[in-house]
């Protein structure tokens, strides 16, 4: 199906979503996206690091031809850090040592991703990444403004309001807990480890003619050491693209588990990690590791 859908402000834009040239989708995937953009709300997307969450914002708004506004959060990050910015000091400093009139306070209010977001002049896709580095009440303290796309600058009574709805993601790698109020406002995903033909897919996106016999044998490599018991941090999709990278540019023709496996430092980023794979390929492994 393909049409437009409408908001409070009007919806521009498809609500299909195919994927991209380079971000490859399943139909879950696009599923989820078409529900986020049909019901105007934020999408959650969760799912072990490198499974493509932060990308997927970058291929919505590539498919969309969307600007794509960033907001990377942190352990120290508050909700308001979204919103605006009234810079105090400075215009302590410019009232004290400079000439410039400090009279007006919208001077010194600088907006965030999320104030830039709805004071934009066209429909942006709004990325709020990592979410769950917060503190817990930071999901709930968003709430109000992600439903309403609306807040207010108390230092000024201004209303900043969304004229052009954005399309909000939002990741999370399961660090902590989700409030359940923040959940209901959410469409949920979780993205799977891709399967290995979806991997080489994706690996054929970035490493195009690659030989099949070679790709057979990294991606038989690659399931079974991410098979492995123990590992405290498993290869990623990026992780196999670089290792791949490695091969060719060695001009390895082959490849095969074995203790001497070229470039495993691309792989494996973790001294246990090592420890476990030495033990598996060496066979001083008394137990089976892979499951």
């Amino acid at each position: 199906m393909t049409g437009s859908v409408t908001s409070d402000a009007g919806f521009e834009g498809s609500e299909e979503f195919r994927g991209t040239g380079s971000y490859l989708t399943n139909p879950s995937l696009e599923a989820a996206v078409r529900c986020a953009l049909v019901l105007k709300k934020p999408l959650l997307v969760r799912g072990e690091p490198g499974t493509g969450k932060t990308l997927l914002a970058e291929a919505i708004a590539e498919a969309e031809g969307l600007d794509l506004i960033t907001w990377n959060v942190k352990s120290t990050t508050r909700a308001q850090d979204g919103l605006y910015h009234y810079d105090t000091v400075q215009r302590l400093y410019d009232s004290r040592f400079g000439d410039r009139n400090v009279s007006d306070i919208r001077d010194y209010i600088h907006m965030g991703p999320v104030g830039r977001a709805f004071q934009s002049n066209e429909r942006v896709v709004l990325l709020i990444d990592e979410v769950d580095k917060a503190d817990i009440e930071f999901p709930n303290d968003l709430l109000h403004e992600l439903d309403r796309m609306r807040f207010t600058v108390a230092e000024t009574g201004d209303v900043v309001a969304a004229e052009h709805r954005p399309i909000v993601v939002i990741t999370s790698n399961a660090e902590k807990e989700l409030p359940d109020a923040f959940l209901r406002r959410c469409i949920f995903h979780f993205i799977d480890f891709p399967d290995r033909e979806l991997m080489r897919r994706i690996v054929e996106v970035h490493h195009r003619g690659l030989d099949d016999r070679l790709l057979d044998q990294a991606l038989e490599v690659f399931y079974r050491i991410r098979g492995l018991e123990r590992l405290r941090k498993k290869p990623s999709t990026s992780e196999l693209v670089d290792w791949i990278s490695m091969l060719l540019a060695r001009r390895e023709t082959t490849v095969e588990l074995s203790p001497e496996l070229a470039d495993l430092g691309t792989l494996l980023k973790k001294e246990q990690d090592l420890e476990v794979f030495a033990d598996y390929a060496s066979g001083r492994s008394t137990r089976p590791r892979i499951r």
